[in-house]
């Protein structure tokens, strides 16, 4: 199996000097979506535009969901609502490179009307989506899940 995206640049300054031109460019999922991209505002980008940094916390949470999905269909849990708030921290990598040295996920779940479970069961299923989820799986640096 395999998923693609097409990036689209294109040079809008006259010459490519260092720190003056636009890393503006737009990222295609399929023929109806498609996203701006840009660095993230803190190294010149476009705040309105996401940043690689964005979307891997985004496929992070989104992997994450997904995967705590179907384990809890398996379950018999009655999820009614999930949501989460993903931050991704930059940092130096063990080799003395920036990276994204960790990303916080903070799931919320809701389930519907008269189902409970205890917050270690919770916790203990939240650990194992994260185990089994392909975007962490294929991340080298450290991955925290922080449940709420």
């Amino acid at each position: 199996m395999s998923l693609s995206i097409t990036l689209n640049w294109q040079r809008q300054e006259a010459t490519l000097t260092p720190q003056k031109y636009s890393n503006a460019h737009e990222i295609t999922y399929t023929d109806d979506t498609k996203v701006m991209g840009d660095a993230a505002p803190d190294w010149g980008g476009n705040a309105a535009y996401t940043n690689p940094e964005q979307a891997l916390a985004a496929a992070m949470s989104s992997c994450h969901m997904m995967t705590f999905l179907a384990l809890a269909a398996k379950a018999g849990w009655p999820v009614a609502s999930y949501s989460d708030h993903a931050v991704a921290h930059l940092g130096k990598s063990p080799k003395g490179r920036m990276a994204v040295t960790r990303i916080d996920l903070h799931p919320k779940v809701t389930f519907d009307t008269g189902f409970s479970v205890d917050q270690e069961t919770l916790h203990e299923m939240q650990h194992r989506a994260h185990r089994y989820c392909f975007v962490a799986n294929s991340i080298a640096d450290y991955v925290e899940v922080t449940i709420s």
